[in-house]
């Protein structure tokens, strides 16, 4: 290996490295001009970690593309792959974006701790929507849909839902994935690969061969993967799978806006969960907590769940909502106010809290 390549992986490394030990969820490189900047996202926010020459930035991103087996010949096309690293003895899966610009690519990486998911009392603070979680485990069949914006959770959601699920009713649990996001050994893991011409659709016609008791579809992003979902649903299958929209309502527009009959969605779907994620702090003791606190090891981040199920669903899907249906679950802004009124949210940082948490961007 020449010089060069030494020092780009070893950057690289460092790169890594870091992102993982700030805790970030993603690593961007945004190309200006004269330089290139490298930022970590953090609980939500961007935080400048270094500025790199371009042709520094170059051979880094060409090392990740490489590695993430993207062609480093193209630069002139959006790409997107993936790999699985270990830093600092973890095992932490990489997805992996690029995006062409006047001045060179854009790159940014999604890191994904593979570590055991988490148990559903621990996805948030919130008595209520930790019981309306669980009620949702009881179902055997119909489909079941998580969504929200990028970084909003989902993933860590979908996958303590399937688990705990896989261990309650000890089913078959299979997954078709664009990519695979977590291994998990309990799991039969099926990946997309466009270039293989293996799809969503083909890999549901195997799985459906394979006596699955619960089907995960890992995003539905289009007409093809919706038709998919709800034909698993009405096979009498327990199907979950995730959605980009902003709540849950917008959840079933956007599931109309895919083609599917609201007949359908009647016959299949057995909840919306609309989710973002949320910093907090020690309701007792604020930022810091004390020793003997009981809350001093929990997570600095809490979901915030609008879970729209049972007879508000019903009359949302039978055309009869109306303000009595609208306030007869709690919604994502219920859950922030009660939130600052019970001092898991720091009332200074209300505003900005909720414009972060009702206003965040979509893919």
């Amino acid at each position: 290996m020449s010089e060069i390549d030494s020092s780009t992986l070893e950057k690289s490394r460092d790169l890594l490295k870091r992102a993982h030990e700030s805790g970030a969820s993603d690593l961007h490189f945004t190309p200006r001009e004269k330089d290139t900047l490298v930022e970590l996202r953090i609980n939500g926010y961007l935080y400048e970690l270094s500025v790199l020459k371009p042709s520094s930035a170059e051979q880094i991103i060409n090392h990740f593309k490489f590695c993430c087996g993207m062609d480093i010949g193209e630069r002139r096309l959006p790409q997107s792959g993936g790999m699985r690293v270990v830093i600092n003895h973890d095992l932490v899966y990489l997805r992996a974006s690029i995006l062409p610009t006047p001045n060179r690519e854009s790159l940014v990486i999604r890191l994904l701790p593979q570590q055991t998911e988490l148990p559903i009392d621990d996805l948030t603070v919130f008595e209520e929507a930790k019981k309306a979680l669980c009620s949702l485990l009881s179902y055997d069949s119909g489909l079941i849909l998580i969504s929200g914006p990028t970084g909003s959770g989902k993933t860590t959601t979908l996958y303590s839902i399937l688990s705990t699920l896989q261990r309650r009713f000890r089913g078959r649990v299979i997954t078709i994935e664009d990519p695979i996001e977590k291994k998990n050994d309990a799991f039969v893991q099926m990946e997309v690969n466009e270039k293989a011409h293996f799809t969503y659709a083909e890999g549901f016609r195997a799985l459906l061969r394979h006596d699955p008791d619960i089907i995960m579809i890992g995003e539905i992003r289009d007409e093809e993967t919706a038709r998919i979902a709800i034909r698993a649903a009405l096979s009498g299958h327990l199907v979950l799978s995730t959605v980009h929209a902003s709540n849950a309502v917008t959840t079933l527009q956007r599931m109309a806006e895919l083609g599917i009959a609201r007949f359908d969605l009647k016959e299949t779907l057995v909840a919306v969960i609309a989710e973002r994620l949320v910093t907090i702090q020690c309701p007792n003791c604020g930022q810091v907590c004390g020793p003997e606190c009981p809350h001093r090891h929990h997570p600095k981040r809490t979901g915030l769940f609008e879970i729209l199920a049972g007879m508000p669903l019903h009359d949302y899907l039978s055309g009869r909502q109306s303000r009595t249906a609208s306030l007869s679950y709690k919604t994502i802004e219920d859950y922030l106010e009660e939130g600052i009124e019970t001092g898991w949210i720091a009332r200074d940082a209300a505003g900005k809290g909720a414009k972060d948490v009702l206003s965040e961007k979509f893919d």
